[in-house]
């Protein structure tokens, strides 16, 4: 707000009013009649009143654009505030958003390294234990859950990494490559009993 323009235009009206009031007291170096001197006195007391008046309303208009402005000034703001607090609220659940998909990410990653490693440890170990058929049948089927393992893993990322720029859909953790890994570690650890 210009408060500079609003005393100005203060000073103004005391001013005006100021001078009225110097037409509207006789002037006591004249004799003038009293008649005259009362009509005179009457014009000018009228002529104060309108300049006063018009001035007052000068006056109160310059103050009621200065509260419009402030007002608008301060509801534009209030909007950019609101605007700033959404984008901020909005890079928040991006960022939470991107640490779930990379935490998740990097579980699927762990689960198929351990399922790679588990296989080739089954394929030692087949190399170095001279068993029966029975343990080399479960044995093979620790594979099998082992491969099962590291493909699930690898088809969970794949669909984890498409869904992640799709914001209305949540990242869940599919349980099926665990289940696997642990089956499969399973199988070859009872082909070394058999």
């Amino acid at each position: 707000m210009n408060f500079n323009n609003l005393f100005r235009a203060f000073d103004a009206v005391v001013a005006f009013r100021d001078a009225a009031r110097k037409f509207t007291k006789p002037g006591t170096s004249s004799p003038q009649s009293t008649d005259s001197a009362l009509a005179q006195a009457a014009v000018a007391q009228g002529l104060a009143g309108q300049i006063e008046t018009r001035l007052t309303g000068v006056v109160v208009a310059a103050l009621k654009e200065a509260f419009n402005r402030d007002h608008a000034r301060l509801e534009l703001e209030r909007a950019q505030l609101d605007e700033q607090r959404r984008r901020a609220e909005e890079a928040m659940r991006l960022e939470l958003r991107r640490q779930a998909v990379d935490r998740e990410l990097a579980r699927l990653r762990l689960l198929a390294g351990t399922a790679l490693i588990g296989w080739i440890a089954s394929i030692v170990m087949l190399a170095l234990h001279y068993a029966g058929l029975t343990s080399h049948i479960v044995l093979a089927c620790g594979w099998v859950l082992l491969l099962g393992a590291l493909g699930a893993s690898f088809n969970a990322q794949g669909r984890i990494n498409a869904r992640a720029l799709d914001l209305r859909d949540t990242i869940d953790s599919p349980g099926l490559p665990l289940w696997l890994l642990v089956a499969g570690l399973a199988a070859t650890a009872v082909s070394l009993l058999l």
